[in-house]
């Protein structure tokens, strides 16, 4: 079993924050801890799941930094951010007159990270013909530059991560499922920073002194008042949010930064309008007041499944049946009103509709 210990992981992997800070002391993240140093040491592919922020880039590169190819290339791929028509060459190469342009021959991102780690970033980006060409470099070692006719062999971990859910991307058929099997060998969940608020002071104390160091400046610690107002925030952006927002504390030195940023973005659940002409039932107001939270809450979790109802209620804990009856009665649309509007959108766009938009949430059911 490899030892955790990441202090001195610098290189060229950048900067790593000590592993107090990357662990924290809560329970979900020493369960990613366990298993991380588990995983470090066998060469089998391994899958990063999580929302955006949550860390998912430091655990692969602790993941390179822990195994025995540590003294290997430690290769990127951010897959969103490479166009589609120009992933291909940058992951597997081209030989010279592939294409228009391709005078001379270059090596792909797999071939630089022989004896290494290729870290593919939102891996669900990977169209079909990329899919199938990872899935023979996973199953054989092998892969083929375009206009090449023979295959290379390389020796070369596999780590990827997503933010999406990759069974709901099987079920609409964006996503192939024997692809999903080879590259989720060891699951690395990363929790949502909502899920470890008492690990926010550590952090808030480890980006206020390196930034403090970076910026050149002298922003103090912040008040109890104001980690409480953190500690009760509900992070949609999770550590990276909270980086940035000590980033901007730093620079401008006063807590209000904080505070009113906060508000302002803190969802208004609460906004009824109440009237002060007569009596206030307050059974009543709390009443939909509960009900708007709740409508609120299963359309963002819908939202979040791509609409996907039997998602939806294994994720809030409630059956499948109770899911139905709230969806109906909070006004939210069916999966037959759904599935209507997209063909309505897609006759009016002249398409059959994409297999992707259609069957994301409404059919995945």
């Amino acid at each position: 079993m490899t030892t955790l210990s990441v202090s001195s992981l610098q290189q060229s992997l950048g900067e790593i924050p000590p592993d107090n800070i990357v662990f924290g002391h809560t329970e979900v993240m020493q369960a990613v801890r366990s298993r991380l140093s588990k995983v470090a040491a066998a060469n089998v592919p391994v899958l990063i799941t999580g929302e955006s922020g949550t860390g998912k880039d430091i655990i692969a590169r602790l993941i390179h930094s822990l195994s025995p190819w540590k003294s290997g290339p430690y290769v990127k791929v951010n897959c969103p951010a490479i166009p589609g028509t120009l992933l291909e060459s940058e992951l597997f190469g081209y030989e010279k007159g592939a294409f228009t342009g391709a005078v001379g021959s270059k090596p792909g991102r797999v071939e630089m990270a022989h004896r290494g780690t290729l870290f593919l970033d939102e891996i669900s980006e990977l169209d079909p013909t990329l899919q199938s060409k990872l899935l023979q470099l996973l199953q054989d070692g092998q892969f083929c530059r375009i206009g090449a006719q023979e295959d290379k062999k390389v020796e070369v971990r596999v780590v990827c991560a997503t933010n999406r859910h990759l069974e709901t991307e099987i079920e609409s058929g964006t996503f192939r499922q024997d692809l999903y099997y080879r590259i989720n060998v060891v699951n690395i969940r990363m929790p949502a920073l909502r899920e470890r608020h008492s690990d926010i002071p550590d952090l808030c104390a480890y980006f206020l002194e390196y930034y403090n160091r970076k910026f050149n400046c002298r922003a103090r610690p912040l008040s109890g008042e104001v980690m409480a107002v953190l500690q009760k925030y509900h992070w949609p952006g999770n550590i990276r949010e909270l980086e940035n927002l000590i980033k901007r504390y730093v620079i401008l030195g006063h807590e209000e930064v904080i505070t009113n940023d906060l508000v302002a973005r803190e969802p208004d659940f609460f906004n009824s309008e109440i009237s002060l002409d007569g009596p206030i039932s307050l059974k009543k107001l709390t009443r939909q007041c509960v009900r708007e939270l709740e409508r609120k809450v299963i359309l963002k979790v819908l939202q979040q499944h791509h609409w996907n109802r039997k998602q939806t209620a294994r994720t809030l804990a409630i059956s499948y049946r109770a899911l139905l009856y709230k969806i109906r009665d909070a006004g939210l649309p069916s999966n037959r009103a759904l599935r209507l509007r997209q063909a309505e959108k897609d006759s009016a766009n002249g398409s059959k509709g994409s297999p992707t938009n259609t069957t994301n949430g409404a059919a995945a059911d």
